[in-house]
């Protein structure tokens, strides 16, 4: 049985309404980015410890791994973890720094994290992520609950605008982010828990079941499995889409 996951994801996939769902079952840990180098300094202070320049940073990092497993684990026997393709290598430098001389990332993340499970969480149409992703960025909305209200805004409220090449430009990255896990899964000899975010939108209870088995917990019964987020997608998103194929039409 694995001490843990790490749900290796890229933005706008569903890794927040996955790690509610996990975190929902009581049993499977608590994910979150704590390595996502924007809120490293939010979560160290929300957890209460020493700023980074009264100490080395060996030191920082240490308190550091041992708050996040904390707080990931949540007092059940999981830990779990959310992991951007960008803060892969950072986090590697990081536990390099803790654990050096082993011979590879996976290495150093057992090591920090234990025995993990690999969970890689894509989307599989990329220009409904780039425009889900844009409209976020522009709007400063992140997620909405269920009924509508806000649960996590990071700007004061603007209109989006439509530009097709920065729509051309997010697909691309948001592509070679997936390409760049299955890279790194190859290279460290992962075979990941596969997940898509269609499926996973589809039908949440019957993903978390599959997931909860592959990490040796109770499943929680379909009709408790209750998603804390729900889809941003609108009209607005639809247009965004034709008229990205209008013009990419256009552009030959």
């Amino acid at each position: 049985m694995a001490n843990g996951y790490i749900l290796c994801s890229t933005p706008r996939s569903g890794s927040t309404l996955l790690c509610d769902l996990l975190t929902s079952t009581k049993q499977a840990g608590q994910p979150n980015s704590f390595y996502r180098r924007q809120s490293i300094t939010e979560w160290a202070a929300w957890w209460g410890l020493p700023g980074r320049e009264t100490m080395s940073a060996g030191a920082f990092d240490r308190l550091y791994l041992a708050a996040a497993v904390q707080e990931g684990t949540a007092g059940t026997p999981i830990f779990g973890m959310r992991l951007m393709r960008e803060n892969l290598e950072e986090l590697s430098d990081i536990l390099d720094g803790l654990f050096p001389r082993l011979p590879s990332d996976c290495a150093r993340l057992e090591q920090a994290f234990g025995p993990l499970v690999f969970i890689h969480l894509s989307r599989a149409d990329k220009l409904a992520q780039a425009v889900s992703l844009i409209k976020a960025e522009q709007s400063g909305l992140w997620h909405v609950a269920p009924d509508g209200s806000e649960v996590e805004r990071l700007a004061p409220p603007a209109e989006p605008q439509y530009d097709f090449k920065r729509i051309e430009r997010e697909q691309a990255a948001l592509t070679a982010f997936d390409r760049a896990w299955e890279v790194w899964f190859q290279k460290e000899g992962i075979s990941p828990l596969r997940v898509v975010y269609e499926e996973l939108a589809d039908d949440p209870a019957g993903t978390l079941a599959r997931l909860c088995q592959a990490l040796g917990v109770q499943a929680p019964k379909p009709g408790d499995v209750k998603p804390g987020v729900a889809k941003l997608s609108d009209a607005l998103s639809l247009d965004w889409m034709r008229r990205y194929h209008t013009d990419l039409s256009a552009n030959g």
